[in-house]
């Protein structure tokens, strides 16, 4: 009676292990191609960072904060200048195939003794190195950015949405651009009013920057490559090699900025790798969230 009680046990655990593993793996399938948050809007938890002087994780001055369900980039904290104290909030997992959404404002006065490059002015890195392989003096990530301006001089165009290349290069209508940022076709937002910025990114295929519901810049093949960055690792800056996945990262850059309803959604497991154009990615699915 004993043994048969053990064997009997043996199979109730197995069945039930099997029913939560089968749970966990249509969980798993559910989640592809779904929204998620990646800022939990109370605390900077699953986020890393790296700011230019320190090392990685120390947040000097208390740059990104998360305050009213918001991450703001402030310097109130910062003694003297800003000092080139350049620094980058990295979301702690790296993306290959995604959209990602969030909405930013520009807010208050640039902190002394920055570049006059820098007033109204923030971004957001993608397909970055990790930051735990930055060097302590290293000031931008070798990344591709999807930079963040406002309005400066009334009457006088400035595009958002733009594209940087800190260490990357890409192919703009049909060949590298050697300029260090492509401008996008947005128009200029004045002021502290509310922009939605959005990113699809097709690994080291097709990049699309969405502004206010509108595309406003596309190129394709990431690479590393060019200039900008200084101080890093050059065991890490492969020039011309493709970028197909890397990290993301708020930017600070000495000018005051919130970030709010941030998202991901993760395209890996609704894109076909074999597909020969960028039409044919996205496999058949019944799930409206995989059809794009």
């Amino acid at each position: 009676m004993k043994n048969r009680f053990v064997s009997y046990s043996k199979i109730v655990i197995f069945v039930i292990l099997f029913a939560n593993f089968r749970g966990f793996s249509q969980n798993e399938e559910i989640n592809k191609g779904e929204w998620v948050a990646m800022f939990n809007g109370e605390n900077l938890n699953g986020w890393t960072t790296k700011i230019q002087h320190y090392d990685v994780g120390v947040n000097y001055g208390d740059t990104f904060r998360a305050e009213d369900n918001m991450i703001k980039v402030r310097y109130d904290k910062y003694e003297g200048d800003f000092n080139d104290r350049y620094g980058h909030l990295y979301f702690d997992q790296p993306y290959s195939y995604f959209h990602l959404a969030l909405e930013y404002r520009i807010v208050g006065e640039l902190h002394p003794g920055s570049a006059s490059y820098t007033i109204k002015n923030s971004g957001l890195m993608f397909h970055s190195q990790d930051p735990r392989t930055m060097l302590k003096e290293q000031d931008w990530p070798i990344s591709v950015e999807m930079q963040f301006l406002a309005g400066v001089e009334e009457g006088k165009e400035r595009p958002t949405g733009n594209m940087c290349s800190p260490g990357t290069d890409i192919v703009y209508e049909g060949k590298i651009d050697e300029r260090h940022c492509v401008p996008s076709s947005s128009k200029t937002y004045y002021g502290d009013q509310w922009v939605k910025a959005e990113l699809i990114v097709y690994g080291d295929s097709l990049v699309k920057h969405i502004i206010n519901g509108n595309e406003v810049l596309r190129y394709t093949k990431p690479q590393i490559g060019g200039g900008v960055a200084n101080r890093y690792d050059p065991k890490i800056k492969i020039d011309g090699k493709l970028l197909t996945e890397g990290f993301i990262a708020l930017q600070s850059e000495s000018q005051p900025i919130d970030f709010r309803n941030i998202k991901i959604k993760n395209l890996k497991g609704c894109m076909d790798p074999k597909a020969k154009n960028f039409k044919a990615y996205y496999v058949k699915s019944d799930k409206k969230s995989c059809a794009y």
